[in-house]
C-alpha cells in the first residue's frame, strides 16, 4: 500500500496514561475527557495535515503520486492492471458504515473532483467505511479466520458490533471536511461537542466520544484475547473516498494516464488544491453547524410592536433569542446509525471481504425542524471563538 505514514498532528503528543496499555487513554487524557477539546485535537490533526500535504504535492520536487501497487493491479490502468493478481493481505476489523444522506454528501464531493481529477478512483458509495478499529492487517486467511473465532467465543464479537446501540454510546460526529495526501483523499469528521442536539439528546450524551469508542472497541477486543494490530491511534475518523491510481490521474479519455510528466504538472496540481480548498468552504459554509432563525407559529406573533413600548422590546429579545442551530443532512451522523458496526474479515483494503456479523443499527427520526431552540447567548460564544 502506498505509505504516507499515520503522524499525529493534533499536539496530544503526551505520556501515555500511568497504568494504562490502552492507547486512546493518552488523547482522552491530555484533554481531560473534555468533548470540546477533543474536537479540537481533531480538527487541528487535519487541518495541520493538510498544510504539510498542500506543501508537498507544490513543492518543485513533488515527485508523483504515491500510487497503491496492489489497487493498480487490481483496478488501475492498462500497462498497469494485472488480471491474474489476487490481493494476499487478509485483515480482520470493526467498520462504521456511513447512513445514506453521507453517502449522498460524498457522492457530490466526488463528482466536484472528478471534474479536476478525471482518472482519480472513486470508492463505490455501497463499500465506503470507516475503521472503527482494526483488529489485524495483513495476514493470512487460516491467520484470520483463527483470530475471528476466538472473538466469536461467547458471542464476545456481537457485544462489540452493537457496542454504539447501547444507551450513551452512540458517538456523533460532525464537520465533515476534505482531507488529502498523495494518495487518496477522505471525508474527515470530528467528535460533536453539544453542536444542534438532535431529539431526543442531551448534552452529555456527546461526552462520549468517537475516540471513547475507539478506547472501549480497543479493550473488549483485547479482553477477548485478541491482540490489536492496529495501524494507527492518531485522532482521525475518516472515510476514504478516492485514491490515485495512475501516474497521471488528470488524464481524460483521449490522454495518457500513464504520462508521469503531464501528471506532476504545476498547473493542475495547483488547480486540484484549489478545488479541494473550494470544496473545504462548500462543505463549512453548508454542512456544518449554523444559526438559522426559527420558524414562528401565528400563536407566537406578538400584536403590538410599536417603537418605545415594552412589547416591542420584548419583540426584539425574542427575535433574538428565537434563533435555532441546525446541521444540514449529511453533515452530521451517529457512528452506528441505520446500521451497527460491520464485524468484516478478508481482503477489505478496498471495501471487499465478507461479514461475520453486522450489528444493531440507531433509529433516527429527528428532522432539522425538530431540534431544540437554543437561546442566542447558548450558542454565540463558540461561533465568536471560532472566528
Amino acid at each position: 500500500m502506498a505509505n504516507i505514514g499515520y503522524e499525529d498532528f493534533s499536539g496530544a503528543s503526551t505520556p501515555a496514561v500511568s497504568g494504562s496499555s490502552n492507547p486512546y487513554d493518552v488523547l482522552i487524557g491530555a484533554c481531560h475527557n473534555d468533548p470540546a477539546t477533543i474536537q479540537a485535537r481533531y480538527h487541528a490533526h487535519r487541518t495541520a495535515r493538510n498544510a504539510q500535504q498542500k506543501e508537498k504535492i507544490l513543492s518543485s520536487d513533488f515527485d508523483g503520486w504515491k500510487l497503491d501497487p496492489i489497487l493498480t493491479k487490481l483496478e488501475g490502468p492498462e500497462g498497469l492492471r494485472d488480471p491474474n493478481f489476487t490481493d494476499p493481505r487478509n485483515c480482520l476489523v470493526f467498520w462504521a458504515r456511513p447512513p445514506q444522506k453521507v453517502r449522498s454528501l460524498i457522492q457530490l464531493v466526488q463528482q466536484k473532483l472528478k471534474h479536476v481529477v478525471p482518472d482519480l478512483w472513486l470508492m463505490p458509495l455501497l463499500k465506503l467505511h470507516m475503521t472503527a478499529l482494526e483488529a489485524t492487517h495483513s495476514l493470512t486467511p487460516p491467520e484470520v479466520e483463527a483470530l475471528a473465532e476466538r472473538l466469536q467465543n461467547d458471542d464476545r464479537h456481537k457485544a462489540i458490533a452493537d457496542l454504539p446501540a447501547q444507551p450513551g454510546k452512540g458517538a456523533r460526529l460532525i464537520k465533515p471536511m476534505l482531507s488529502f495526501d498523495a494518495a487518496a483523499l477522505a471525508l474527515s469528521f470530528v467528535p460533536a461537542a453539544n453542536e444542534a442536539l438532535p431529539v431526543p439528546y442531551h448534552p452529555r450524551d456527546d461526552n462520549y466520544t468517537y475516540h471513547h469508542l475507539r478506547h472501549d472497541l480497543w479493550a473488549l477486543i483485547t479482553d477477548a484475547g485478541v491482540r490489536v494490530g492496529s495501524r494507527y491511534v492518531v485522532p482521525s475518523a475518516h472515510l476514504t473516498i478516492a485514491r490515485f491510481n495512475s501516474p497521471n490521474p488528470f488524464a481524460t479519455e483521449n490522454e495518457d494516464s500513464l504520462d508521469a510528466h503531464s501528471g506532476i504538472d504545476l498547473e493542475k496540481r495547483q488547480r486540484l488544491i484549489r478545488e479541494i480548498e473550494t470544496i473545504n468552504h462548500w462543505l463549512e459554509e453548508e454542512y456544518w453547524p449554523q444559526l438559522q432563525p426559527l420558524k414562528r407559529t401565528t400563536t407566537d406573533a406578538v400584536t403590538d410592536t410599536t417603537p418605545g413600548t415594552d412589547t416591542d422590546a420584548q419583540t426584539q429579545k425574542q427575535q433574538n433569542e428565537d434563533l435555532i442551530e441546525t446541521i444540514k443532512p449529511g453533515g452530521e451522523w451517529i457512528v452506528g446509525e441505520e446500521q451497527g458496526l460491520d464485524f468484516r474479515k478478508g481482503t477489505l483494503w478496498y471495501g471487499g471481504g465478507d461479514t461475520v456479523y453486522l450489528g444493531k443499527g440507531i433509529s433516527r427520526h429527528d428532522e432539522v425542524e425538530s431540534r431544540p431552540r437554543m437561546k442566542l447567548s447558548d450558542v454565540m460564544g463558540k461561533y465568536q471563538g471560532a472566528a
